[in-house]
């Protein structure tokens, strides 16, 4: 359930709210606004009738109380009593205002393809660095990545760059080894329900992108969202990157619909992948303008220094060298929105 403080209520009289909820057996999720501060009280059955008895209506500074209908409780739009999540990643800030260009290989491959991909799209203004030093592939003989090395080359591509990195984990084994590098840690189609995976990230607390699974539910995603988010961790982003659907034209059917939907049931930034859902490179621009003019929060992108000889994925990758109007375009398509294009924030002296 949901408990809306007055406006007027002191840290005091909210303090004592979370108290009792948490001597329910509850947990306690608080969001300060503005104006006013939501407090979820998240538990199980047995908690949340626990917490339904305690009559939390007559508790000083306390407006009303409502019940979540909806199974996710933390990624609820509810939850955040209409505020919008923000994360900030490094200094840069996605959702909001903010738009986030994320962009890079599909794969590392190399020393060079990593550095100089890296500094194409630093320069034409990305907010963050892709890359695969794992990578999930649908044939067993197919390339799989190069692993600890690959994480070697997105860190070296970091410090030469200062752009966060973006990598997918698959496997809690190398959980250690990504966590040194990665900014943020990117949740495949494939393992979107996984499920003890997304409650190992949860507890690492890194900041995640959760993509749909390529027959998945928006309910789904955010019900797979919510293990993460249950675990204290709050920075969670969700990628729409195409789902199966009856049409063989293209590689996937880019659900584009689902950004202004999960904006309508959730406070947590969505991002769109027009790379994996086109499957074809020029497909990628117009995909990526109608994804940004229709709300999204960001798009992660592939870019390559030369897609006709890349190990995976080349097809629908961005050359480097058209990747600079590329992102103009897309930056000018996020202004239609109201959004900004995610940059480093200088900080305070």
């Amino acid at each position: 359930m949901m408990i809306v403080m007055r406006e007027t209520a002191t840290e005091e009289e909210v303090e004592a709210v979370v108290a009792k909820i948490e001597r329910a057996g509850a947990r306690a999720h608080r969001s300060s606004g503005a104006r006013v501060t939501v407090i979820g009280a998240i538990g199980d059955v047995e908690q949340d009738a626990s917490v339904e008895s305690l009559g939390l209506e007559g508790q000083p500074g306390v407006d009303r109380v409502v019940p979540i209908l909806k199974p996710y409780k933390l990624a609820s739009a509810q939850i955040t009593h209409g505020v919008r999540s923000v994360l900030d990643i490094d200094g840069r800030k996605v959702g909001g205002e903010s738009f986030a260009l994320i962009a890079g290989p599909c794969t590392v491959e190399s020393r060079e393809q990593m550095l100089d991909t890296a500094r194409v799209v630093r320069d034409a203004g990305a907010t963050l660095l892709r890359g695969g030093a794992y990578k999930p592939r649908t044939s067993p003989y197919a390339f799989q990545g190069l692993g600890q090395e690959g994480l070697r080359l997105l860190a070296e591509a970091k410090a030469e760059t200062g752009l966060p990195i973006v990598t997918e984990l698959m496997d809690i084994g190398d959980m250690d080894a990504v966590l040194e590098v990665a900014d943020v840690v990117q949740i495949g189609a494939r393992n979107m329900q996984n499920y003890p995976l997304l409650t190992e990230i949860g507890r690492a607390g890194r900041p995640a992108l959760l993509k749909r699974g390529l027959s998945a539910t928006l309910d789904e995603l955010l019900m797979a969202a919510e293990y993460i988010l249950k675990e204290g961790n709050p920075n969670v982003m969700l990628c729409e990157r195409g789902i199966r659907t009856f049409e063989t034209a293209y590689r996937f059917t880019l659900d584009l619909m689902a950004v202004p939907v999960l904006k309508e049931l959730s406070h947590l930034p969505v991002i769109v992948d027009p790379s994996h859902a086109a499957g074809r490179r020029e497909l990628v621009l117009p995909l990526s303008l109608a994804a940004a003019a229709v709300g999204a929060d960001g798009i992660i992108v592939e870019v390559h220094p030369n897609p006709d000889e890349a190990i995976c994925d080349g097809p629908q990758a961005l050359r480097a060298e058209g990747f600079a109007d590329y992102a103009q375009a897309v930056e000018q398509a996020a202004a239609l929105a109201g959004k900004a294009l995610a940059r480093r924030e200088p900080a305070l002296a």
